[in-house]
């Protein structure tokens, strides 16, 4: 089945502005970014940009992911903000609902990630070529149909979430891509960035975002 660009319509929640940073809670299935093509111009930054003309790109969300973004609103903010995400020195939190019972309470996924060309944007674990890709897991609660849990991404791959939680046997609920069968049929990917941690780009003070999850 071919994919239909269908964003929702409400406007994204503001959680903070200054005159160097943006903090929005993404809604799920909104782009980032501009997509390729005229039915995928409509996306959260172009949408931030009527009311802040300055917004600039520091990081990305995936379509199906809800939550916390940071945004900076001058050339140095920008600067500084990505800086602290390649240097990994920003916090980050997302709670996920995932397949069965995740076990142990807590843990770590170790695993390598590479694009899967031939199956883009799918990502694959690959040991010889693969980038170093590390989550953290901590359980908060569990039943023998579904754990919701907590995730820390150390590092920041493309669809790392997704691929370590399925390589765990306990892909993320709705995910269209690395969950199957009834596992996949869910309203919306059930992932969302909760919170994220980061020293202002002016005063050097470390600062909280946080949104809570919509399931």
């Amino acid at each position: 089945m071919s994919f239909i660009y269908a964003p929702p319509s409400a406007p994204p929640e503001l959680i903070h502005a200054d005159h160097e940073i943006l903090v929005v809670n993404k809604p799920a299935g909104l782009l980032s970014v501009p997509g390729r093509g005229p039915d995928k111009a409509d996306c959260l930054i172009e949408r931030l940009r009527g009311a802040f003309p300055t917004v600039l790109l520091v990081h990305r969300l995936d379509l199906d992911t809800s939550g916390v973004m940071i945004f900076g609103l001058t050339p140095h903010a920008q600067r500084m903000l990505s800086k602290q995400f390649e240097e990994r020195k920003v916090k980050k939190s997302y709670i996920a609902r995932v397949l069965g019972r995740l076990e142990p309470k807590a843990g770590r996924v170790d695993l390598p990630l590479i694009v899967d060309w031939p199956n883009r944007p799918r990502q694959k674990v690959d040991h010889a070529e693969g980038r170093a890709a590390q989550t953290d897991w901590r359980v908060v609660r569990a039943s023998d149909e579904e754990t919701r849990v907590r995730l820390f991404p150390l590092t920041g791959r493309s669809h790392q979430l997704r691929v370590h939680m399925a390589e765990t046997g306990h892909p993320i609920l709705g995910d269209p891509l690395y969950a199957d069968g009834a596992a996949a049929e869910y309203p919306r990917l059930m992932l969302h960035a909760e919170s994220l941690r980061i020293k202002h780009p002016e005063s050097g003070v470390q600062q909280g975002f946080n949104a809570s999850a919509p399931f």
